[in-house]
């Protein structure tokens, strides 16, 4: 039992990772209906350069970890910004389908390609914020680092549905979401709010990064295997759900724990993409999404 319950911590530490990760892909998906398919590659660039903000790397100015999070968090915006004028908005402008998909994978690689130049190819150590020795929680060791994943994971989340819900500028988001045509007509800047949503899931991955940087080995390479799992997520829970991110996210997290420990770490990744096959083929909208209604 006491197995158990240190798998299911580290599970949902991990799970919240990927939720915040599959939140981002649904900021952006709600306001323009596109992805950015490099998620991934924010969340590498936010902690290889908290790692160089934390001086660990290239002799780089030593700063906390906590004043180094909103630094990645603003570096992870304006990536974000970046990816929607060169990726996104020609393709919307000239109303491709599918132009998006490739330019934000194309962008993907090109972040990964100069991550490896500046960075290298090795893996690098985080140094954590937060002591390394583990307390016991009803018989399971947890470190104090995957608290503050959890902590900061639902945090992050909780603050941008606030502030959807509470501020101007919140409502103009919500409302392009709803339908993007009638909040133009409304004199909403849709294509400003666009932008927004995709500085606000580049800095949200970026912050995802920084968060899960302590918990991990570093490198240009991280980011690929956890945006293509955030994005299982975001299918699995509904990419207009923010609960299903959360609730994906955890099964995943612990679905892979789980598996790692009983059977085998090669196997770890088949439960997710055995239960995204099952959504998929039982209810593509995903657990919480709603289906679209379209009138033809």
């Amino acid at each position: 039992m006491d197995i158990l319950l240190q798998l299911v911590f580290s599970g949902i530490a991990l799970g919240m990772i990927y939720a915040v990760i599959a939140f981002g892909y649904q900021l952006t998906f709600a306001t323009s209906g596109t992805l950015n398919f490099g998620q991934g590659e924010a969340l590498m660039l936010g902690a290889l350069v908290g790692l160089s903000l934390v001086g660990t790397i290239h002799g780089g100015p030593y700063i906390s970890y906590w004043l180094m999070v909103p630094l990645v968090m603003v570096f992870g915006a304006l990536q974000g910004m970046f990816v929607e004028w060169i990726g996104v908005r020609p393709a919307i402008r000239i109303k491709s389908e599918f132009g998006w998909i490739m330019s934000t994978i194309a962008l993907a690689i090109i972040f990964k390609n100069v991550a490896e130049n500046i960075w290298g190819k090795d893996v690098l150590p985080f140094p954590s914020p937060l002591s390394s020795e583990p307390f016991t929680v009803m018989g399971a060791n947890v470190q104090p680092m995957q608290v503050a994943v959890i902590i900061g994971a639902v945090a992050i989340m909780l603050a941008v549905e606030i502030f959807n819900r509470k501020s101007i500028y919140g409502k103009a988001v919500v409302a392009t979401a709803n339908d993007r045509d009638a909040a133009g007509l409304m004199g909403i800047n849709t294509r400003m709010v666009i932008t927004f949503s995709y500085a606000l899931s580049s800095a949200t991955a970026a912050f995802a990064g920084a968060l899960v940087a302590p918990l991990t080995l570093t490198s240009a390479t991280m980011g690929a295997s956890l945006g293509l799992k955030a994005f299982a997520v975001a299918i699995i829970g509904g990419l207009t759900s923010g609960m299903g991110a959360i609730v994906g996210g955890i099964i995943l997290g612990i679905a892979e724990t789980a598996t790692g420990f009983y059977l085998s770490t090669g196997y770890k990744e088949v439960p997710g993409l055995v239960l995204l096959l099952l959504v998929l083929a039982v209810k593509p909208s995903g657990l919480f999404g709603k289906a679209a209604i379209k009138k033809v």
